[in-house]
């Protein structure tokens, strides 16, 4: 008997074709995490009239959108043309662990899709597109949207989500007895480090606008009295006090320039002996495939940062007066810059 043939790969044309019609997919997601279908499905199968009434959609379209979102895996239609949720439609139901409906619809809105769309202005201009579309920086214009901010916000712990426990994994932090989450939002990477290393106590420091959100997940997780919260800005000053400062999807955000304001605050914050983790995507080098390479596009697009190979993170810490000890991959893809005041 020979051997089973391997299938052959699609000729180019007709794989470049496949993405550049990737869009196709992006808004599929958005529409059905706009009309909420999932939570919908949630106590079992429907018709398409049933959905259309709980939708106020026009039967015969939501058909053909469900009809097209079940050939990609998400929901099913059975004999009797019942749609109902399927492993991977799980996760857009709203309020459940994992759920990732507003994150989808924070990264499939305007927010992102229109900087995307102008990515060549980008390219040409090395600017944030997002700047010349809205008129103000991201993180400024996102901040007279709450609704948008809470999606945002949402998706970065969706996105990141399995960083935290791949840092507490990799890295020991039992040697420090005190650690500072520098920008570490409600406190999720600081709380989830602490969990798996019962020595050390911390500090979440971000603007005062997350204060509530941390001191909520902190309690939540049974850390009060190991954790507390400071509110203040990394680009005026930071916390002294602690022998491990870590900073997680923080310096890809901001320009050279800001990056170097803020390491020189902690710098200036560190006592000796102390360290510094930044805890980002480190990209490879050459033609291999990484998500931080994607995520780049974003920030160049989105904002005034990037992400930086090993060589282009020893360049930028030198300026700062630090020197790059190792670079520690995790489990996810962000890896572990381990440095410390030159």
């Amino acid at each position: 008997m020979s051997a089973a043939a391997s299938p052959q790969a699609p000729p180019p044309q007709a794989q470049l074709m496949q993405m550049a019609y990737g869009f196709c997919t992006t808004f599929l997601l958005r529409t059905a995490a706009q009309l909420s279908l999932a939570d919908h499905l949630a106590d079992g199968p429907k018709t398409v009239e049933q959905l259309a009434a709980l939708t106020k959609t026009s039967a015969p379209a939501l058909f053909r959108l469900l009809r097209t979102l079940a050939g990609i895996g998400i929901f099913s239609e059975d004999e009797s043309h019942q749609f109902s949720l399927t492993p991977l439609a799980e996760p857009l139901r709203s309020g459940i662990p994992g759920s990732v409906r507003t994150s989808i619809l924070s990264i499939t809105g305007d927010l992102f899709i229109i900087p995307w769309s102008k990515l060549l202005y980008s390219v040409q201009t090395g600017q944030p597109s997002f700047d010349k579309h809205f008129g103000a920086p991201f993180f400024d214009h996102l901040a007279g949207l709450p609704e948008e901010a809470a999606w945002f916000h949402d998706m970065l712990i969706s996105f990141n989500y399995p960083d935290a426990p791949a840092v507490a994994d990799a890295y020991s932090f039992t040697p420090y007895a005190r650690i500072a989450d520098i920008g570490g939002a409600t406190g999720h990477m600081l709380t989830t480090v602490l969990a798996s290393h019962p020595g050390p106590s911390g500090i979440v420091f971000d603007l005062a606008e997350n204060q509530a959100g941390a001191e909520e997940l902190i309690q939540s997780r049974g850390m009060a009295d190991r954790v507390g919260f400071i509110a203040g800005s990394f680009f005026e000053d930071i916390p002294t006090g602690c022998d491990l400062y870590m900073m997680s999807h923080v310096i890809h955000d901001w320009s050279e320039e800001q990056c170097l304001t803020i390491l020189a605050n902690c710098h200036r914050a560190m006592p000796p002996g102390s360290r510094l983790l930044i805890i980002e995507s480190v990209l490879p080098e050459g033609n291999s495939f990484h998500p931080g390479k994607m995520l780049d596009m974003s920030m160049l697009t989105l904002t005034p940062g990037q992400e930086r190979s090993e060589p282009e993170y020893r360049a930028l810490l030198e300026k700062a007066k630090f020197k790059l000890n190792r670079v520690i991959p995790t489990n996810s893809a962000v890896s572990i810059v381990e440095a410390f005041p030159a």
